[in-house]
């Protein structure tokens, strides 16, 4: 038999392989399918039409599912979309063994081959941001800001005065690599283009790369995934900047301790804190960066008066609420794809929600994300960009505070009165605004990209004047199957202000 005879053969076995594991997996669930898309031949149908309309199948799901639970049909096998709030907040509630927040990152970014199973099965490195990390901002800060003044006058590189076409996302992307890299690898490093461009690449790669990844099954990937994925070239080509770095900070550790007094408060000594075994080796260590990176790129890239009276400070940045509520809104919109919250049933008997619907061992359970951030029963006009819309609320909860304290003097001292906290800072997440996700494992980073991305927009309107390309056209979302991204050709129009004492 001759190699083409083979592999037609294969192919056609794995194809109808793929046709009996579909129609088994379909046979034996009660869990009703999107509309449209029971039945064999329907199901292929609408796997593929997700390729390319992913965003208005989950929309359809959600409407004809509004209360419950529905299989969506995928290339190579079904998932599971939970709709209802009560849903929601459930999976975000689940510990690791039963549903794996971890397995199901895993799999939405085939963190196999384009990270290193290392990352998936000991994401230490997360740790460190949810830690170290976000303990420093405040301490940090005046390197985030100085970092922030350079970047804009390096990479935007305005004449007095003159306006100039840029690209948002490229430009975007250079100035929070730079900014985040200040924090997690110092000068001069962090203003090194090519290693700047190392880790734009490399962020842009996992995410493009892993979706093509997942169209393969299981059997295929040792063949295809080496050949897509940038991991090894990424991590060798990082080596040459990283691993002198991380080298000197190895051989000052094995001297002096982990406490010796020079020793730079960043993201490499934050990873070596929580490092042990391969894991302290310069390779292990570079790969930790590169991926710290992708996070922080990947979700950020995405007030005058305030600083006139407190000047540039994280406690500054906490007082700019409109900027806050400007960001939060920006992500309602544009932040989250067409599904979140992704985690694999690891519990061998599956997982069963409280109203007794029962999700498989081995399954992949999803949440919704763009349209539970635009549900008309939780905000007015849902679909229109509104950027004082959370600050309005906030104020209101201020007024209302107020109200409560004076009625409170009144009263006397109440021992069970609780302060009045708002929850709808940039940070918080909801069962309603997914966008970091939710529960036990909502990012990590999260702090970081907001003080980041409210001291970018603060400095960007005191410093500069900015109008679209085309008013009052936003460019449509990238998009390809589950992930959506802001449009990468899109363009705006920056010069610097001519009066930089008029208030932004």
């Amino acid at each position: 038999m001759d190699l083409d005879t083979t592999t037609l053969l294969t192919a056609l076995a794995a194809l109808l392989s793929l046709f009996w594991l579909r129609s088994w997996s379909s046979s034996k669930s009660t869990i009703p399918a999107l509309d449209g898309a029971d039945g064999l031949i329907a199901s292929y149908r609408s796997a593929l039409r997700v390729l390319g309309h992913g965003a208005e199948l989950v929309r359809r799901g959600y409407t004809q599912h509004r209360t419950g639970v529905y299989r969506m049909p995928m290339l190579l096998r079904w998932e599971y979309v939970a709709n209802a709030p009560a849903h929601i907040a459930e999976i975000a509630a689940a510990p690791e063994d039963v549903l794996s927040f971890h397995l199901g990152a895993a799999e939405t970014l085939q963190t196999e081959w384009t990270m290193g199973s290392e990352i998936a099965h000991n994401p230490y490195h997360a740790l460190a941001v949810r830690g170290s990390l976000t303990r420093n901002l405040a301490r940090c800060f005046p390197q985030v800001q100085d970092e922030i003044v350079h970047a804009f006058a390096d990479v935007l590189a305005l004449e007095d005065m003159e306006w100039k076409l840029i690209d948002v996302v490229p430009t975007l992307m250079q100035i929070v690599a730079r900014t985040s890299n200040r924090l997690f690898v110092g000068l001069p490093l962090c203003r090194d283009k090519e290693y700047l461009d190392l880790n734009i690449n490399y962020t842009v790669s996992v995410f493009t790369r892993g979706q093509i990844i997942r169209l393969f099954p299981e059997f295929l990937k040792p063949l295809v995934a080496p050949l897509l994925s940038s991991r090894k070239s990424s991590l060798r080509h990082a080596l040459k900047f990283l691993g002198p770095l991380i080298d000197a900070r190895l051989a000052d550790e094995r001297a002096h301790g982990p406490e010796w007094a020079e020793r730079p408060n960043d993201l490499i000594s934050w990873l070596l804190d929580l490092a042990t075994g391969e894991e302290r080796t310069t390779p292990a260590l570079a790969l930790r960066v590169l991926i710290t990176n992708m996070a922080a790129i990947h979700t950020s890239s995405m007030a005058a008066r305030v600083v006139e009276s407190e000047g540039w400070s994280k406690a500054a940045l906490g007082s700019m609420h409109r900027i806050d509520s400007f960001l939060r809104e920006s992500q309602r919109l544009g932040g989250s794809g067409p599904l979140a919250m992704t985690r694999k049933v690891v519990a061998r008997d599956g997982f069963t929600f409280a109203d007794g619907t029962h999700i498989p061992h081995g399954a992949f359970l999803n949440t919704p994300g763009h349209v539970v951030n635009t549900e008309p029963d939780s905000y007015a006009d849902p679909e229109t960009f509104d950027g004082f819309r959370f600050s309005r609320l906030r104020e209101a909860v201020n007024a209302d505070a107020d109200a409560d304290a004076d009625a409170a003097k009144e009263a006397g001292p109440n021992p069970n009165a609780n302060p009045t906290f708002f929850n709808r800072q940039m940070v918080s997440t909801a069962p309603d605004h997914l966008v970091f996700g939710h529960g036990r494992h909502a990012c990590p980073g999260r702090f970081f990209a907001a003080t980041e991305l409210k001291a970018m927009l603060a400095y960007l309107l005191l410093h500069y004047d900015v109008k679209a390309e085309t008013p009052g056209v936003r460019p449509p979302d990238d998009a390809f199957a589950m992930f959506r991204v802001p449009n990468a050709r899109g363009r705006i129009w920056v010069r610097k202000r001519a009066d930089l004492n008029s208030e932004a």
